[in-house]
């Protein structure tokens, strides 16, 4: 007796087993209803796009890719602006760059003398942003100036070009030559960080007005164009060595023809010397706007 009921379970236990493994975990008509489930779908997907105009297909698609390129344009130029944080004092030797960069920084008299390396600290602008910049003053020396200027012009937001208007009348060849040089520069030209023109030592009895140096500079500069047109090397108007062409074809130059913002202000960093403050709330107030 207890062998014929050892006998019957082991055979329905077989049968039961036969039948799992012909069925399986998943059966092929579970695999079949699934996909089924999704064939309404991309059917009624095939019908629209069949039944839509090819030219609203395709102004779609232009329009979102004019969208993602304008995207990536605005995350580039964005990013661009927040990289180009550095205000960068340029000028010739004894023009009052390092002096004025201590009145901005620390609002102190310093005595000076001639850089020989740049030097940098934390600006902060006169706004109701409270923006913070860092200031460069770059040595003035003519054999200094390339190598610096081609360590900062990337990351300048501004140009601070600081002029002895005491002197201005023996120097302004070669402070028109040094702004030739920077204006020209096909990265300054690119980027077009703004130009503020410090007309300084304005404390000195026989120093030039703002607005004379401005009209001089203009036609020296307008005289080194003419002069170095012999160096044109190719038909979209750049010079040799990566410059370009200052200024508009066929018209004499002015200082509104350049891609970026200028500015002219008088200053004296000296002003009153150690006891008396300085004279740069002209050029603050134009900082703060940057």
């Amino acid at each position: 007796m207890l062998l014929r009921m050892c006998g019957r379970k082991h055979t329905c236990l077989s049968g039961r087993m036969e039948a799992d493994s012909l069925q399986g975990p998943g059966t092929m008509d579970d695999n079949v209803d699934g996909e089924n489930q999704f064939e309404p779908y991309l059917n009624y997907l095939r019908k629209e796009l069949d039944n839509q105009d090819p030219i609203l297909i395709i102004g779609i698609i232009v329009a979102l890719a004019v969208i993602v390129i304008t995207f990536v344009f605005l995350k580039y130029f964005v990013s661009s602006k927040t990289v180009r944080s550095s205000l960068l004092l340029v000028g010739l030797c004894d023009s009052g760059k390092t002096l004025l960069y201590s009145r901005l920084v620390s609002g102190q008299y310093k005595r000076t003398q001639t850089s020989i390396t740049d030097s940098s600290a934390p600006y902060k602008a006169k706004n109701d942003k409270g923006s913070i910049w860092t200031l460069i003053d770059l040595p003035g020396h003519d054999s200094l100036r390339p190598q610096y200027l081609e360590k900062f012009k990337s990351s300048a937001r501004a140009f601070v070009f600081v002029v002895d208007s005491a002197i201005f009348q023996k120097e302004v060849r070669d402070v028109a030559e040094f702004l030739y040089f920077l204006l020209t520069d096909s990265v300054v030209s690119r980027t077009a960080p703004s130009l503020v023109v410090a007309c300084n030592k304005q404390d000195i009895t026989m120093a030039k007005s703002a607005k004379l140096i401005q009209q001089q500079l203009e036609k020296e500069l307008n005289t080194l164009r003419v002069t170095h047109s012999a160096a044109l090397s190719a038909q979209d108007g750049s010079l040799a060595g990566g410059a370009v062409f200052l200024g508009r074809k066929g018209r004499d130059f002015e200082f509104s023809q350049l891609p970026m913002g200028v500015e002219f202000v008088e200053c004296s960093a000296r002003g009153g010397g150690e006891e008396g403050g300085a004279d740069i709330d002209g050029l603050e107030r134009i900082l703060s706007k940057l």
